[in-house]
């Protein structure tokens, strides 16, 4: 009796932290939602009434910046890295997983440690290679480094997941006279859907919010993300904080959607990759 009253106490305080913490992490989108809704004067208020939910708000955010532009641009560097990601950081990962190379350990390793490098340190030596190909003002740089591996958390996720199917399904189609490449394609990627998810859901989130590449690689108005544009948007705006809380809220729109309509797959992609090791 007494162990079953500790475990429903024990039940009741996670499920009390998990609202709190739950609660705590809504407050700022909750803030700035209600905001998006208020007038110049009701925003100083610091209550959550609301006299009139003012659309128009919304109307005039996307008029005051070219947002239709800027959500094109952003659409554009998006995709490309989304389907860069996805295919080099699977081939590459299905290297690391299912071929014997020489050195193949050693090269894991050598690509795990990358991770603990930061952006920054990178950042001059790419600035001065991109400078030297001419491809400042453009979107190769935002976007090329996606073709040429993933990135490594990428690949390490993908072979933790490639290494969780079973090596009797490459050695059928090997009987059958497939070629590497008919593996890759035709039996491991349709079955890796969920990891395969989780990293354009990832890949998706990276650059839909990149602010800093952005930044340094594009001068022309007319190329900028959504992220330069909401920068750009006290400018246009003044201190209306109100238009500038109603286009974030519809700059956050897609990635809501999009990691809500795959939330499964994200789920199952993560938890898949440590089954096996």
């Amino acid at each position: 009796m007494k162990s079953k009253r500790k475990r429903m106490i024990i039940k009741l305080i996670s499920y009390l932290l998990l609202i709190f913490f739950s609660v705590a992490f809504l407050f700022p989108f909750v803030w700035m939602l209600m905001t998006s809704f208020k007038s110049n004067v009701e925003m100083l208020r610091p209550d959550f009434i609301i006299p009139k939910l003012r659309f128009e708000n919304y109307i005039r955010a996307m008029t005051v910046i070219p947002f239709g532009r800027y959500t094109i641009n952003t659409l554009i560097i998006t995709a490309f890295n989304m389907v860069g990601t996805v295919l080099s950081a699977s081939l590459v990962a299905y290297a690391f997983a299912r071929l014997r190379w020489k050195g193949r350990d050693i090269w894991f390793v050598v690509m795990l440690a990358t991770m603990m490098l930061p952006s920054q340190v990178t950042q001059i030596p790419l600035f001065i290679v991109f400078k030297n190909l001419n491809w400042l003002n453009t979107y190769l740089p935002l976007v090329i480094g996606s073709f040429l591996g993933g990135g490594a958390f990428n690949i390490f996720l993908l072979r933790q997941f490639f290494k969780t199917l079973p090596n009797e399904l490459a050695e059928a189609a090997r009987i059958d006279g497939s070629s590497e490449i008919g593996i890759f394609a035709r039996i491991f990627m349709p079955l890796c859907k969920p990891a395969l998810a989780t990293i354009a859901i990832f890949s998706f989130m990276g650059s839909w919010n990149d602010f800093f590449g952005p930044l340094i690689y594009l001068t022309d108005p007319n190329k900028y993300t959504i992220a330069l544009g909401l920068r750009a948007f006290k400018g246009y705006s003044g201190i209306q904080w109100n238009l500038l809380m109603a286009a974030s809220i519809v700059t956050t729109l897609p990635s809501l959607i999009l990691f809500f309509s795959f939330q499964n797959y994200f789920v199952k992609g993560i938890t898949l990759t440590g089954i096996k090791g």
